[in-house]
C-alpha cells in the first residue's frame, strides 16, 4: 500500500462539517488516546468537536479550526505510522505550529523548514524532539557549536534540551564526563549552617538537573555514573580551578552567577569540550547592584562567530498553556519588586 493510500481524506459533510478516514483502525484507537483524551486535547485548543464514527472522524467548527484539526491528526498519524508514540506534549506542539490567520512569511517559512527537517535526540530510556522552530534551532547549534547561550524565560526547554543532547553525546562516545552546574544563590551564607555533609546541603539546588538525567537515563545508571564522577553535579563555586576537556557541561540559571563567576566558568572550556550556559533574565536572584553575568557575558561575547546566542519566547513555552499566560503578565507589569 502506497503512501497517498494511508493518508487521510478529509470529505465534506454538512456546512459546518468535514469527515477524515483512516486506514489503519489499530492507529486511530492511538491517535485518540485512553479514554480519547488526545481528541479531547484538540478540542479544546481549537474550539472543535470531534466525533468518531469507526474507523472515521467528524470534525464540527469554523472552517479554520476544521482545517487546522485536520492538519494536526495528520500529522498525528503520520507520526504513528513512523512507529512514535504520541504524548501531550507532541499534540501541544502540532498545534503551536499550525500557521495563525496572518503570520508573515519569515514565520510561515521558520515552521515549515522545522517540520521538514525535525531533529531527534536519541537518549536510554526516550526519543526527544524539539517542538518549536527556536528550539530545532537552539538543538542544532548544541550539536555545531562549542559554547551556546540559551536565553528565555521557564518552560521552555532550555536546560531540558541540554542535557538531553548531553546524554546522547556521552552514550555515543564523543564526550567522556558530562557536569552540569547551577549557582547555588538561594542558599547564600546560609549553607554552611544547613544539616549535612557538603553533597547534601547542596543536592536540594541541584535536584531539576538530576530530574532531567532521570529522564533520560536508568535511575540506576545515573547512580553509578555520578559515583564514578562520570556525571558530576555540582554548585558553580566548585568549578574553580578546573579544567573541563573532554566534557559536555551545562551551566543552569546562569543569570544569578556573577560577572567574575561567568568569567571563571566560560574559561573551564577544555580540549574537547562543549559547553552550554542557559538563563532567563527576568528571573535574577542576585543583591541589588551586582551585574549578573549572563547579562555581562552577553554584552562581551555576541561579536565572536563559534559562540551561539540562541533565545526563546513565550510561544517556546513547554510546560502547562497557563505557564505562558502568567509569564506574559509579569513581563506586561515590568519588574517585580
Amino acid at each position: 500500500m502506497g503512501i497517498d493510500a494511508l493518508t487521510p481524506q478529509p470529505q465534506t459533510l454538512e456546512p459546518d462539517e468535514v469527515l477524515v478516514e483512516f486506514p489503519d483502525n489499530r492507529l486511530l484507537i492511538d491517535l485518540c488516546g485512553e479514554f480519547d483524551r488526545n481528541l479531547a486535547q484538540i478540542e479544546h485548543l481549537l474550539d472543535v468537536q470531534i466525533l468518531r464514527r469507526g474507523n472515521q472522524l467528524v470534525l464540527i467548527g469554523e472552517a479554520s479550526a476544521r482545517e487546522q484539526a485536520t492538519m494536526i491528526l495528520s500529522a498525528l498519524y503520520q507520526r504513528l505510522e513512523n512507529g512514535k508514540e504520541i504524548e501531550a506534549g507532541d499534540i501541544d506542539a502540532e498545534v503551536r505550529l499550525g500557521v495563525p490567520a496572518g503570520a508573515d512569511a519569515s514565520e510561515n517559512d521558520q515552521i515549515e523548514m522545522f517540520k521538514s527537517g525535525r531533529i531527534e535526540i536519541k537518549t536510554r530510556k526516550k526519543l526527544i524532539e524539539p517542538r518549536s522552530p527556536a528550539q530545532s534551532e537552539y538543538v542544532q547549534a548544541l550539536f555545531d557549536k562549542e559554547l551556546v547561550f540559551g536565553i528565555g524565560p521557564a518552560g521552555t526547554g532550555k536546560t531540558y534540551l541540554a542535557v538531553a543532547v548531553a546524554v546522547n553525546m556521552f552514550i555515543s562516545g564523543h564526550v567522556d564526563r558530562i557536569i552540569l552546574s547551577r549557582p547555588a544563590v538561594e542558599a547564600g551564607e546560609r549553607l554552611g549552617f544547613l544539616p549535612g555533609d557538603m553533597k547534601e546541603k547542596v543536592d536540594p539546588y541541584m535536584q531539576p538537573l538530576y530530574d532531567a538525567l532521570n529522564d533520560f537515563l536508568p535511575s540506576k545508571m545515573v547512580t553509578r555514573l555520578v559515583e564514578e564522577k562520570s556525571i558530576e553535579i555540582a554548585p558553580l563555586a566548585f568549578m574553580r580551578g578546573r579544567t573541563l576537556s573532554h566534557a559536555f557541561v551545562v551551566l543552569d540559571e546562569a543569570q544569578n552567577a556573577t560577572a567574575m563567576q561567568m568569567k571563571m566558568f566560560l574559561t573551564r572550556l577544555g580540549e574537547g569540550s562543549r559547553m552550554v550556559v542557559t538563563g532567563d533574565r527576568t528571573q535574577v536572584d542576585l543583591q541589588r547592584g551586582v551585574q549578573s553575568g549572563l547579562h555581562d557575558a552577553e554584552n562581551l561575547l555576541k561579536g565572536i562567530n563559534q559562540i551561539s546566542f540562541k533565545y526563546f519566547t513565550t510561544k517556546d513555552v513547554v510546560r502547562h498553556k497557563l505557564v505562558a499566560k502568567i509569564i506574559e503578565a509579569y513581563d506586561k507589569a515590568g519588574p517585580v519588586g
